[in-house]
């Protein structure tokens, strides 16, 4: 029963993060329902064991029917795997506390944002090109990196946000792009919790067959219905977020 519940949860988890980011929502909290005495450290492992093929493998399948602005996106993609290093090197010394009660009110403005202006993300109209670009680009990956590596919840969103507010990307190419960056923030938390033995690798395999398989489904609707559907699934990832985040500040 264990593993069927936490694999429906990462096809679940694989689905909705193809879309627009925000899996963890899904399968972390399966996890911490179904081995509620594991070590948090082994089931956050477990997660981007499972996370970072689904990931991949929709950064793949954008990649072929979205024109993907490579020069910008590889130098971010890098600064992004150094900033969670750095981010998850720095959670060893600081405590992310402060975070907690910050976050649903950042993602509170995000989404008020996104409301007010109806015609965000809309068109696909890029600000910058060449190195501007770039360095936008990377300034965006460094530092959404970094909070990945530290805190983490609501990555894949604060990505779409930013590349959509500050690069000018609509909703689509803007999620596309963002998959790339969190493949990378995906692969340094892999490799710090694998030197660490904070991964159940009997577990992996199938959790991540079937974020792969919900990966495959989310992008293919991504795709289909295009940028208005994107920014749908968005706000409602938002909003969710927020209720969690700030459940866990306030109330809990």
């Amino acid at each position: 029963m264990e593993w069927i519940v936490v694999t429906l949860a990462s096809l679940l988890a694989g689905f909705v993060d193809a879309i627009v980011g925000g899996g963890g929502l899904i399968l972390l909290p399966a996890l911490f329902a179904t081995f509620p005495s594991a070590q948090p450290a082994t089931l956050l492992g477990t997660n981007k064991s499972a996370s970072v093929w689904g990931t991949a493998m929709a950064t793949w399948q954008y990649s072929r029917r979205v024109q993907v602005r490579w020069r910008a996106m590889l130098p971010a993609a890098f600064a992004g795997f150094a900033g969670a290093f750095a981010g998850a090197w720095a959670v060893t010394v600081l405590s992310p506390d402060f975070l907690r009660k910050l976050l649903p009110l950042v993602l509170l403005a995000v989404l008020a944002y996104t409301l007010a202006k109806k015609e965000l993300g809309r068109h696909h109209t890029p600000r910058f090109a060449g190195r501007a670009e770039w360095v936008a680009a990377s300034l965006i990956g460094v530092s959404i990196g970094f909070y990945d590596g530290f805190f983490g919840p609501g990555t894949g969103s604060f990505f779409v946000f930013l590349f959509v507010r500050l690069l000018g990307y609509d909703f689509l190419n803007a999620s596309a792009s963002a998959k790339l960056l969190n493949v990378a923030t995906n692969v340094a938390a892999l490799i710090l919790f694998s030197l660490k033995g904070h991964i159940w690798w009997h577990f992996a395999l199938p959790l991540a067959v079937a974020n792969v398989v919900g990966s495959v489904l989310g992008t293919h609707m991504a795709l289909k219905h295009g940028t208005g559907f994107v920014r749908g699934i968005f706000i409602f990832v938002v909003s969710v977020l927020i209720l969690k985040t700030g459940y866990d500040a306030f109330l809990r």
